[in-house]
């Protein structure tokens, strides 16, 4: 995936963020249980965190190793995984879906997560 692509991607999980972020506020809270809210929130947390940081590599790739580009897709299906699963989880019920093995994504996408960091720890560039 190219420079601008991750750059995409990472607007689309910041608009996305913000968009459940105020769902979650001014709609769900009268609908779902405040466990299942902080879950949503937590989504939401970790999406535009993990948004801002593929923004931020993405933005500076110069001072990484080609590498880079693993690490980067590892933070994209992390999150992708991560966040959207615990939204589909909370919101199961409300949009009438069965999906039994969702609660499985969502450790996937935390180990997809740390994976991600933890390549990109290898991924600088050595000084000259």
């Amino acid at each position: 995936m190219t420079t601008n692509n991750f750059i995409r991607i990472s607007i689309f999980f910041a608009l996305t963020a913000v968009i459940f972020g105020a769902l979650g506020a001014h709609y769900l809270k009268d609908l779902i249980t405040s466990v299942q809210l902080t879950s949503f929130e937590t989504g939401v947390k970790y999406q535009f965190f993990h948004a801002l940081a593929i923004l931020s590599i993405s933005l500076n790739r110069e001072k990484f190793n080609t590498h880079v580009t693993i690490s980067l897709f590892f933070l994209f299906l992390g999150t992708l995984f991560f966040s959207f699963s615990i939204y589909l989880l909370v919101l199961k019920d409300l949009l009438v879906i069965s999906f039994p093995l969702l609660g499985l994504i969502t450790p996937i996408g935390g180990l997809l997560l740390i994976i991600g960091w933890f390549l990109l720890f290898f991924c600088l560039k050595k000084k000259k």
